[in-house]
């Protein structure tokens, strides 16, 4: 099946149109209540432990009151936005983990907020547009007051960031609405024309150029069981078509869908392509590459499998940035990082299974030519090896630690023992592969305990304008909330557009002088022994101790 748009406006109403169209079949004939599980992330309120709960689609404050044993206004005196706004998906929801909530009444005109005999304080999770002086009006209390419960140094806040704001025995009125809110009715109001353009590109890549872009998904869009990811991943693309196209650079896109497995793309279609993203599965691109014979090139985008297809074919491109290229960002890190009175640790499983990518790991440091203590141990041994630890340690300088395992449960040993050493008065940094993210059995406070850095293929700074401006256009657009997948769709499309605008079917000549910082992904990509490009660009984090997260490259 294949559709094919102009990019501008009409590129927009087009994928408004088809993304919402299709859901909405769904949605009637097979709505059904997300499951709430009780959430692994604490944060400690006060001296309260609360639940820190991540809404998901189609969740209620039913659900979610019922799973955590609270009311619905217990959840509200925590999380006084929902009451104003309603609940949404992606929220972040304090909860309480240990005690009962009373809620004062409320009293005709003003109410009064009363501090409870618990003493448990409101949390404010803020939005990337927000400052302490609109969140201390929202709340009736002073800027000052909000500081000084945070133990803020000043007024600077970062996106996400929990804030206690204390109860003030005063009368307060109403909160007034925000001045910005991220309602669909108030974003889409905020349509594309009304937001300053924040260029991902310089000016000399802008051409008044016409791009032909061929881009081939598993969307099963004829029938009711549209791939959720792949459609997000299309509507990426065309906003970012949307986005070009006010800019000089007209695409067409030429969409096939690959939900059969069959190919749905003729070898004049790839030759006529300027470039073709897609499609996803290893073996489906291996069939797209030998039916493109070398005359166009094939962008992969999404699956870190398909890396291998670089060695055989020269006319493939890698996005995803492989496991081995953030191994060894991270070994180079850990030696930018140390100093002489520091001492490097490599803890590894005893008796487990070397999985390739621990190979990886090991190697990464070795090539790196890091002077290091190891340090191996069965999980049944992690009671005892404080002493052990002890012994390997400095105190006169920073003992920066790597863990090479793929276990959940042996790595989830050894954060709680490097927090044991913490308590003790040392100072440990923990490095670590992007996988530790969605190990649910950790603890996110231990990440920032131990000022963990990472080194990972993928991460959004909702601090950064484009991605600012991206959510606002992408709210307006399709009325729901981009997933990593829009993000990785619009990065894409927009990169390789420029490239083809500017240089035209050449333009792969180029494409290891062209490196960039895109919205959620940094595109370096380089050739490989073998012959194909493969991206080698990384985003490093850190969890510092006062919660935030930042982005360091």
């Amino acid at each position: 099946m294949k559709r094919s748009v102009k990019a501008g406006i009409a590129a927009s109403v087009m994928a408004f149109a088809l993304y919402a169209a299709e859901p909405a079949v769904i949605n009637a004939q097979e709505y059904e209540n997300t499951p709430v599980t009780i959430s692994k992330d604490k944060v400690r309120v006060d001296g309260i432990v609360c639940y820190s709960h991540i809404v998901l689609e189609k969740q209620t404050l039913y659900s979610i009151s019922k799973t955590y044993c609270v009311t619905i206004e217990d959840i509200y005196r925590f999380n006084p936005q929902v009451k104003e706004r309603g609940l949404k998906k992606n929220d972040i929801l304090v909860i309480p983990a240990s005690i009962e909530i009373s809620v004062p009444k409320e009293e005709t005109g003003a109410r009064k907020l009363v501090q409870p005999a618990s003493k448990a304080e409101r949390i404010h999770v803020v939005k990337w547009f927000e400052d302490i002086d609109m969140i201390a009006k929202k709340y009736g209390v002073s800027a000052e007051t909000i500081m000084e419960a945070n133990n803020l140094k000043d007024r600077k806040l970062s996106k996400r960031l929990k804030l206690i704001i204390p109860y003030e025995d005063i009368e307060v009125s109403e909160p007034e609405e925000d001045t910005v809110t991220e309602t669909a009715d108030s974003t889409a109001t905020a349509d594309s024309s009304a937001i300053n353009d924040h260029a991902l590109f310089p000016d000399w890549l802008k051409q008044n150029k016409e791009v032909k872009m061929s881009v081939i998904l598993p969307l099963k869009a004829t029938g009711n069981s549209s791939n959720r990811n792949n459609m997000d991943f299309y509507s990426g693309v065309l906003l970012a078509a949307h986005d070009l196209g006010k800019e000089g650079i007209n695409m067409e896109i030429s969409v096939f869908d690959m939900a059969d497995g069959n190919i749905p793309i003729t070898d004049s279609r790839i030759e006529s392509s300027d470039v073709v993203i897609g499609p996803i599965a290893p073996g489906d691109l291996a069939a797209v590459l030998e039916l493109s014979d070398g005359k166009s090139h094939i962008v992969s985008p999404l699956d870190p499998r398909a890396e291998q297809l670089a060695r055989t074919h020269g006319n493939f491109i890698h996005a995803p940035t492989p496991h081995a290229v953030q191994y060894d960002d991270i070994a180079a890190w850990i030696k930018e990082d140390s100093k002489v009175e520091d001492r490097i640790l490599v803890i590894t499983e005893k008796g487990a299974r070397e999985t390739e990518n621990i190979s990886m790991m090991k190697s990464a440091i070795d090539s790196a030519g890091i002077s290091y203590s190891p340090f191996s141990y069965s999980i049944l041994e992690g009671r005892n090896i404080t002493d052990p630890l002890t012994g390997l340690m400095t105190e006169n300088g920073a003992n920066r630690v790597f863990i090479a395992s793929e276990s959940e449960a042996f790595v989830n040993d050894v954060v709680r023992n490097l927090n044991v050493m913490i308590h003790k008065k040392y100072n440990v940094v923990l490095y670590a592969p992007s996988k530790i993210r969605s190990f649910e059995t950790i603890e996110v406070e231990n990440f920032h305990n131990t000022s963990m850095h990472v080194s990972l293929g993928y991460y959004i700074d909702y601090d950064d304008p484009r991605v600012m401006d991206f959510l606002l256009k992408y709210r307006a657009l399709f009325n729901t909330e981009p997933t990593q997948f829009a993000f990785q769709g619009y990065d894409l499309a927009r990169y390789f557009a420029n490239l083809c605008g500017r240089d035209g079917k050449k333009w792969h000549s180029r494409l290891d002088q062209t490196d960039m910082s895109m919205l959620q992904s940094t595109f370096r990509f380089r050739p490989s022994e073998e012959g194909g490009y493969v991206n080698q660009g990384v985003r490093r984090i850190i969890y510092s101790d006062d919660w935030s997260v930042l982005k360091v490259k």
